[in-house]
């Protein structure tokens, strides 16, 4: 979505440069005359103290550690240019997130923006909190295309109002879309009351989708008519705001950049791929994670296309201590007749064996019951894809304690009942690993196997008549022994998928493109 800032005190044109550069060395940054927002709404807005104080600025949490606010916030004289250098911002600064009402101190977070990442095009920059901001949603998406012409969008800003020179509280207004060029776009304001003015800069506008929002351009200059202590004409009613819509993959790549790195990966007991987010659809896979507290968590594929960013954000789906913890062998699989990835099956502990319909950021869908004995307690290791169903429903391959292997069709819907035993008890697979995808385009999905000594071997087009043709990845004593787990997924965009792998010393890595005729092009994550 398009999103642009008010500059911080200035209007392109409309104020003398010198009294541009004075107000916003001097003053608070613009605000935006209208009406204060509930309490609580549009939490993820920010308002950014600037060189303690000399400054001021709004913005948007776009996730848990990155703001997008206006670069000419932190430029040095904004009447010349936002052009601005990354890093650490020259002056302190400060952002107050989750507080629309700013005389509150019990809601939101109040943290250091330590780092700042401009786009070197257009007057935006991403901005770094010191620690990610936990208790404040963030914005929903980036829009992907601009509103159109005289389409209503909403403003909102902690800026100056009509009356009040440092209001207090969060505020908005309605206005219309018109014109628009490359990285700009121009907003008018629908009544009397609606203006961008100083202290808006940096500020969000929401393009709205029925009961859904998304960042459509920030604030970067404003004609100020309607602001408190201007004299600007009727005529200077107008905004020119900065198009995010155009750019929702670099704003993504950005706040991806921390996502892994947050978390101590030798501390994930189980990981699968599948796509379970709303949010990536069938682009990009997602990773769900057992970690060894028993909690849960959902990294959500970003879909943009750096292939060294595959993941925008964490979701965390259940706390430290929950049933998890009792999660023995952990994989996606599809549970529909659609096809898709986003349901999960699960050995228990126990010997129950169940999968989940759907999961997504928001939780766990249906649990269903395939089976509990404690013949199941054996299963080591669970890999779900499409084997024997045409109509692209996943079968779950097991293997077993004592190497051996089994296929049940159509799991996700007809359970475990019927048993295909696909090869015999094989000590050279024991404490072995499976993994299934789609690496080599035959009709059915292949299989990986690792074994515990290293020997990585990969099956073509694995069906009920078993393993065949099996083709060596790695030889025995290969690293790969530290591959721990090894799972495939779409992470790179590229045309077959990828084989991903947790590594003993808690680095992550995945090899684009996997096929038969090896594994390369490692792409470090995390290490």
């Amino acid at each position: 979505m398009p999103g642009n800032r008010p500059r911080a005190a200035w209007g392109a044109g409309l104020l003398a440069s010198a009294a541009a550069a004075s107000l916003l060395t001097a003053a608070p940054a613009h605000a935006l005359a209208g009406e204060p927002v509930a309490d609580g709404t549009y939490a993820y807005t920010a308002k950014l103290d600037i060189d303690e104080g000399m400054r001021s600025c709004s913005g948007t949490l776009v996730q848990q550690e990155w703001l997008i606010t206006a670069a000419s916030c932190f430029a040095e004289d904004p009447a010349k240019g936002f052009k601005i250098l990354a890093g650490a911002p020259k002056g302190k600064t400060t952002a107050t997130i989750g507080r629309t009402d700013l005389r509150r101190e019990d809601t939101g977070a109040v943290v250091d923006v330590v780092e700042l990442v401009p786009r070197e095009d257009r007057d935006l920059v991403m901005a770094r909190p010191a620690k990610p901001v936990t208790g404040v949603r963030p914005i929903a998406d980036i829009a992907n295309s601009l509103p159109a012409e005289n389409e209503r969008v909403k403003a909102i800003g902690y800026g100056r109002t009509k009356d009040e020179w440092v209001p207090d509280y969060l505020h908005y207004a309605d206005f219309r879309v018109g014109p628009a060029t490359g990285t700009t776009v121009s907003i008018t304001g629908e009544s009397d009351d609606a203006a961008v003015c100083q202290g808006d800069t940096g500020g969000p506008v929401l393009a709205q989708y029925g009961s859904f929002a998304a960042l459509a351009a920030i604030h970067s200059t404003s004609g100020q008519a309607g602001c408190f202590g201007t004299d600007a004409p009727e005529k200077r009613r107008t905004a020119s705001e900065t198009r995010v819509d155009d750019i929702a993959g670099w704003i993504k790549a950005v706040a991806s950049r921390n996502v892994l790195s947050r978390v101590n990966w030798k501390d994930a007991v189980h990981v699968t791929a599948g796509n379970f987010s709303r949010a990536s659809g069938e682009e990009r896979s997602d990773l769900f994670v057992v970690w060894a507290d028993g909690s849960a968590s959902l990294f959500e594929g970003s879909g943009q296309q750096d292939a060294k960013y595959p993941f925008l954000k964490e979701h965390k789906l259940a706390p430290e201590g929950s049933y998890w913890k009792d999660a023995e062998a952990v994989t996606g699989i599809s549970v529909n007749q659609s096809g898709g990835g986003g349901g999960l099956a699960v050995r228990w502990r126990s010997g129950k064996v169940s999968t989940f319909s759907e999961v997504n950021e928001s939780g766990f869908g249906y649990e269903k019951t395939l089976a509990y004995r404690d013949s199941w307690k054996n299963a080591r290791s669970l890999a779900a894809g499409r084997h024997t169903d045409k109509y692209r429903r996943d079968d779950l391959v097991v293997l077993w304690a004592d190497g051996s292997t089994s296929m049940y069709a159509d799991a996700g819907l007809n359970g475990v009942s019927k048993e295909t035993r696909l090869t015999s008890a094989d000590k050279t697979r024991v404490d072995a690993q499976i993994t299934s995808g789609r690496f080599t385009g035959k009709d059915a999905d292949d299989v990986i196997v690792r074994r515990k000594d290293g020997r990585t071997d990969l099956f073509p087009g694995l069906d009920a008549r078993g393993f065949r043709d099996g083709i060596s990845l790695r030889p025995q004593g290969s690293a790969w022994k530290y591959a721990q787990p090894l799972m495939a997924g779409s992470f790179g965009g590229g045309k077959q998928e990828d084989l991903l792998a947790r590594w003993a010393d808690g680095n992550l890595s995945y090899y684009a493109d996997a096929d038969a005729s090896g594994t390369h092009g490692e792409i470090q994550l995390v290490g």
